[in-house]
C-alpha cells in the first residue's frame, strides 16, 4: 500500500510541474511579446524622429539655397545652380513630408502638400524677386505646424 501511495503521490507531482511548467512557457511569451512590442515602437519612434529631423534640415536647407539665389552675385550661372538645388530639396521635402503624412490623416497629408507647393512656388518666385523676407511667410507657419505635428507624434509614439 505504501508504494501505491507513493506511486499516487508521484503522478500528482508529475502533474503539477507539468502545470508550472505551462504557466511558465505562457509567462515567458506573455513578456517576450511586450518586450518584442516595446523594440517595434521604439523603431517606428527612432524612424520618425529620424524623418522628422531630415525634413526639418531640409527645410532650411531650401531656405538657404533660396537665400542665396536673391544674393547678389556677379555669374548668373551661380543662380541657376542655387535654382537647381533649391528644387532638388523641395522635392527631397514632398517625399520625406510624404513619408510622414502616412502616419497622419488626411489633414496633415493636405498641409504638408501645402508646404511643398508653397516651397515650390518660392524657389519660381525667387528667380525674379529681390525680397526674401516676404517669400517664406505663408511657408514658415506652414512648416511651423509640421514641426509641432513632428514633436507631438514623436511624443505620443513613446515607450
Amino acid at each position: 500500500m505504501a508504494d501505491r501511495e507513493r506511486s499516487r503521490y508521484l503522478v500528482y507531482l508529475s502533474l503539477v510541474i507539468a502545470c508550472g511548467s505551462l504557466v511558465a512557457a505562457f509567462y515567458q511569451n506573455f513578456v517576450y511579446t511586450r518586450q518584442l512590442d516595446t523594440i517595434q515602437r521604439n523603431v517606428a519612434r527612432g524612424e520618425y524622429i529620424r524623418a522628422c529631423r531630415d525634413i526639418i534640415e531640409t527645410y532650411f536647407q531650401v531656405k538657404l539655397k533660396v537665400g542665396l539665389m536673391l544674393a547678389p552675385r556677379n555669374g548668373g550661372g551661380a543662380n541657376d545652380m542655387f535654382a537647381v538645388e533649391a528644387a532638388n530639396a523641395v522635392s527631397r521635402l514632398g517625399g520625406i513630408g510624404t513619408y510622414l503624412a502616412n502616419f497622419r490623416d488626411e489633414d496633415i497629408r493636405f498641409r504638408y502638400t501645402q508646404l511643398t507647393d508653397e516651397l515650390t512656388r518660392i524657389v519660381m518666385a525667387a528667380r525674379v524677386a529681390r525680397a526674401p523676407d516676404t517669400l517664406f511667410g505663408k511657408a514658415d507657419e506652414l512648416f511651423a505646424g509640421l514641426n509641432d505635428d513632428c514633436v507631438r507624434t514623436a511624443r505620443g509614439i513613446g515607450l
